[in-house]
C-alpha cells in the first residue's frame, strides 16, 4: 500500500519542538500499516527534522543554544541578507539538520526507541506554519 498526503504542522517560535504527536494525529492512515515505513519532508528551507529526546525539554534548549552559538546571525560573510539576520543561519541549519526523516512502522505505530521524538526544528524567529509531505509505504493490516 501507498499513502501521500501533505500536513501543516502548526506554527511555532524559534527552536526545537516535538511534533511527534501532531504527525501521528495528522495521519490516520498510519493505523493500517501491519509493517512499513513513514517518510517526512520538510517543505521548507528554513525549517529542518530530526528524532532526538522526548522526555527532557531541557535537550530541545541545549540544542537552541548549541546552534544559535555554532551558525551566528549576522556573520560578515553572509551575503544573503536581505530576508533577516536570522534568514541565512536557518537556511545553513536546514542543510545541516536535514530536510527528511524515515521511520520504520508495525502494527500502526511509529518504531521510535523510548526516548526517542521526532522534532521540528524551526530556524526563523517568524515563521508561519510548515508543511510536511508524508508517505507512507507498508503492508495493509
Amino acid at each position: 500500500m501507498w499513502h501521500q498526503q501533505v500536513i501543516q504542522l502548526a506554527p511555532r517560535k524559534r527552536g526545537f519542538h516535538l511534533v511527534t504527536d501532531e504527525v501521528r494525529g495528522a495521519v490516520a492512515e498510519l493505523a493500517t500499516v501491519k509493517v512499513g515505513l513513514l517518510h517526512l519532508f520538510m517543505m521548507h528551507t528554513s525549517a529542518s527534522l530530526s528524532i532526538n529526546e522526548n522526555a527532557d525539554p531541557t535537550v530541545r534548549g541545549d540544542m537552541e543554544r548549541f546552534f544559535r552559538e555554532t551558525v551566528p546571525e549576522n556573520a560578515p560573510y553572509y551575503q544573503h541578507t536581505l530576508e533577516g539576520a536570522d534568514d541565512m543561519p536557518a537556511h545553513i541549519l536546514a542543510v545541516l539538520l536535514g530536510p527528511s526523516l524515515t521511520i520504520p512502522l508495525a502494527k500502526g505505530e511509529m518504531l521510535l526507541g523510548t526516548w526517542q521524538g521526532i522534532y521540528l526544528g524551526e530556524h526563523r524567529d517568524h515563521a508561519g506554519s510548515r508543511r510536511l509531505t508524508v508517505t507512507l509505504q507498508g503492508e495493509a493490516r
